[in-house]
């Protein structure tokens, strides 16, 4: 994609940081702006900002958690722009720091809701409509780095992003024939408020958590990500991913050697164990077999489509 001038962006956490910096760059090139937020406030106050910047931009509120919300949001927007929504992006994300073998119900139950559970409706909402409108699109899902291995003190959090990425290299795999695109952007330290996620945390799951809520921690989380690259600059790199449909979005350099070491650290789990080679060569015949199988029949039930 390379025009997105008159295009309909839905961003949800779009009220602030990565969100908002989202809304500002696409908005600048363009876009007519949605943003979606569980704060109403916040919501107002970005919406506002953003028609200062001359952006044609429309606010509302969503708990990302909400299907028949979405439903009605998604409606509202393209009401409201008399088009359809061609650019999603799931930005929307809470974090909590905690021990795991003291996490709760309700700890899984509102990070994995929303992050990974607000990615999932997100999409089954707007992909549908996407695919009918049929001038294309791009769907966006933040991630985070963290999502690449397990965490001690984010463990929930780590395995909600986990999903994330696999979720969009699936999408990846599967909507080029629609002429839609697939990025997973995957974060380190950025600017925002995330520090004081725990205070969107809903009434419904606020009893019984595990996680650091103590002034002191926050105050540290949020020294942390007030030194994290600034939205704008993330965004940007976000552009230039759609641009050039690509999947992986990972523009923090010095999370690399870590990422290496973690990779290679699987690889080398190889090692452990003999194997036929003779059988082994066997499955992988069987298994390429069974892929090039299943190529033919998607194309097949697609209508002889390219499924890349």
């Amino acid at each position: 994609m390379q025009d997105f001038d008159g295009r309909v962006a839905f961003i949800t956490g779009g009220a602030s940081g990565v969100g908002f910096g989202q809304a500002q760059v696409f908005g600048r090139l363009g876009c007519r702006i949605a943003i979606a937020d569980v704060r109403r406030e916040p919501l107002d106050d970005a919406v506002r900002r953003l028609a200062a910047e001359g952006v044609d931009v429309h606010g509302v509120q969503l708990d990302v958690r909400d299907r028949e919300a979405w439903a009605r949001a998604v409606d509202e927007v393209e009401d409201r722009f008399a088009g359809p929504v061609t650019l999603l992006f799931n930005t929307a994300g809470v974090n909590g720091f905690g021990p795991l073998d003291a996490a709760t119900y309700a700890d899984f139950d509102w990070v994995m809701g929303v992050n990974f559970g607000g990615v999932v409706n997100g999409i089954q909402t707007v992909l549908p409509r996407m695919i009918r409108a049929g001038r294309g699109g791009h769907i966006v899902s933040v991630a985070s780095m963290a999502g690449f291995e397990g965490s001690p003190a984010a463990a929930i959090y780590a395995a909600s992003k986990a999903a994330v990425i696999n979720l969009m290299e699936s999408y990846a795999l599967s909507l080029g024939a629609h002429g839609i695109g697939a990025s997973v952007l995957c974060p380190a330290s950025v600017r925002s408020d995330i520090a004081h996620a725990l205070d969107r945390r809903p009434d419904d799951l606020a009893d019984g958590s595990s996680f650091r809520a103590d002034p002191g921690f926050v105050a540290a989380q949020q020294r942390l990500y007030e030194g994290g690259m600034d939205p704008v600059e993330l965004a940007e790199h976000v552009r230039h991913a759609i641009e050039h449909d690509l999947l992986y979005v990972l523009p923090f350099a010095e999370t690399r050697e870590g990422l290496r070491r973690h990779y290679e650290q699987i690889l080398a789990a190889y090692d452990d164990y003999r194997t036929d080679p003779d059988a082994a060569a066997e499955r992988l015949r069987a298994f390429e077999q069974y892929r090039a199988e299943s190529v033919r029949l998607r194309a097949s039930a697609a209508g002889g489509a390219t499924i890349r």
